[in-house]
């Protein structure tokens, strides 16, 4: 059976802190972060460094400024 991020953050907020079990927005936060790997998990192999937009240089110069 393979472990959730939201048993991780609960296991992580007991060891650290004492928290057992996390308050509510703990609990959503440790949710969303869970959507936000998958989504992540999603994209892995479909563009690499070497293939990132033209554009992208031109944005680091304007934020450079």
């Amino acid at each position: 059976m393979e472990r959730t991020i939201s048993d991780v953050v609960e296991e992580q907020a007991l060891i650290w802190s004492g928290v057992t079990p996390p308050n509510a927005p703990g609990v959503r936060l440790a949710q969303a972060l869970e959507a936000t790997v998958a989504g992540f998990a999603a994209l892995r192999g479909e563009l690499a460094f070497e293939d990132e937009p033209s554009s992208f240089e031109a944005a680091l110069q304007a934020v450079k400024e």
